[in-house]
């Protein structure tokens, strides 16, 4: 994938021209061209578009999407084996470089936007301004700061940990302060921290309580980390907006009460899946890891089938089976082991994640007056989701910034 130069005449708009459109919610075959000005979509339509922009044909091969959305990304860890000393062992100035090359890696796997639901000293936010200003640079971010956690508590080295009610009152008008534009919150432990137990909780209810409401008041949602039964159980009682990863763990498993499972379904929270596997790393981890999180993901489909909300975070940069710009690989997933249909699965990476990350009514959707983020593919990915993998073009902000010749997809799971 390269990157494609920014011609002076594509300032002003652009043409795209492929054989068929996915437009976030519905597919169809047939040629369409999508005419975007300033940043904006302009004209959808399924005659051949001509006037004074420059025009990119991809062939009758081909089809358009909107850009894919992750729901959840680091991008201040790198997916090595070890990204939490990695990213100890870096300045702020070393870590933003290479979050600068994480961005780099969405944008050229056709992600146009992310929420980053975890940095160190507000990196993320840094580099959203950023890619803002540069559409080549990197997707658009959407960044809550370090996660509000506990002393010791999951993450704690990020920079986030706070104790009692004013602490967290404080933690959430901090992110506001600074631009955030999401706040996440650790209602459980997690894997990457030392001593963090992912089945028990770090907060209370009463506390989340405290949380939502003054995002609430601020005008933010909360995203909150959630493996524990107990802590899954308190964040959706309490509010918040989405709950990540949602493994329904205990110290015996991962078996939640039937009425759980259907309380989530039913409460309207947004369930961000961790799904998106580059096939062969994922063959390179233990086979006893690989079962325990097949067995969360039969807990995802199973919440997708009793009707929850649903969208994809990859959880990219904390393993090397999570390198940054892993998401197109969730649509398999979803369709092969979720047992989503191809257009559901495209929906939950581009119009529903757009909801999930405050974007719906701007990005997620190829139709007139939202922002021209699109995505053009070598094949239809409602035949074949793995045509994801095949990417002819990335276009951010109405502006090209990846182009590549038409080629068979690297790799097909």
């Amino acid at each position: 994938m390269s990157r494609s130069p920014m011609a002076e005449d594509e300032d002003e708009g652009i043409v795209l021209r492929a054989g068929g459109l996915f437009d976030g919610r519905t597919g169809r075959h047939g040629a369409v061209s999508v005419v975007a000005r300033y940043g904006i979509i302009t004209e959808v339509a399924d005659t051949v578009v001509t006037g004074d922009l420059p025009v990119h044909d991809f062939g009758p091969g081909s089809w358009l999407l909107p850009g894919l959305i992750d729901a959840h990304v680091h991008l201040v860890f790198d997916g090595s084996a070890d990204p939490v000393a990695a990213l100890a062992a870096r300045d702020d100035d070393e870590a933003l470089a290479r979050m600068r090359e994480a961005a780099a890696a969405h944008l050229d796997a056709g992600v146009t936007s992310v929420r980053d639901l975890g940095d160190r000293g507000f990196l993320a936010a840094r580099l959203a301004e950023q890619t803002r200003s540069d559409m080549a640079a990197g997707p658009h971010i959407v960044a809550c700061g370090p996660p509000i956690t506990t002393p010791g508590g999951h993450c704690h080295f990020l920079g986030g940990a706070v104790t009692g009610v004013e602490g967290l009152r404080a933690a959430v008008r901090e992110r506001a302060a600074r631009g955030c534009d999401v706040v996440k919150v650790m209602a459980s432990g997690g894997n990457m921290t030392p001593g963090s137990d992912p089945a028990r909780s770090q907060f209370t209810r009463a506390e989340l309580e405290v949380v939502v409401e003054e995002a609430r008041r601020l005008g933010l949602k909360v995203a909150a980390h959630t493996h524990g039964v107990a802590a899954i159980a308190d964040a959706v009682r309490a509010g918040v907006f989405s709950i990540e990863h949602v493994t329904f763990m205990t110290p015996d498993g991962s078996e939640p009460p039937d009425d759980l499972l259907d309380e989530v379904a039913g409460s309207g929270v947004m369930v961000s899946a961790s799904l998106g596997l580059r096939p062969d790393l994922w063959a390179q981890v233990p086979a006893a890891d690989r079962a325990m999180v097949e067995h969360w993901y039969e807990l995802n489909g199973e919440l997708a089938r009793r009707g929850a909300r649903f969208v994809v975070g990859s959880d990219a940069g904390i393993a090397p089976f999570k390198p940054h710009g892993v998401l197109p690989y969730a649509a398999g997933q979803l369709v092969g082991q979720l047992g989503f249909t191809p257009a559901e699965a495209l929906t939950a990476l581009t119009a529903r994640a757009a909801e999930a990350c405050g974007l719906a009514g701007h990005k997620g959707s190829v139709r007139r007056g939202l922002d021209a983020d699109l995505l053009v593919v070598g094949g239809d990915p409602l035949a074949d989701p793995a045509a994801l993998l095949d990417v002819r073009a990335v276009v951010r902000g109405g502006v090209l910034v990846r182009a590549a010749p038409a080629r068979p997809p690297a790799y097909r799971p």
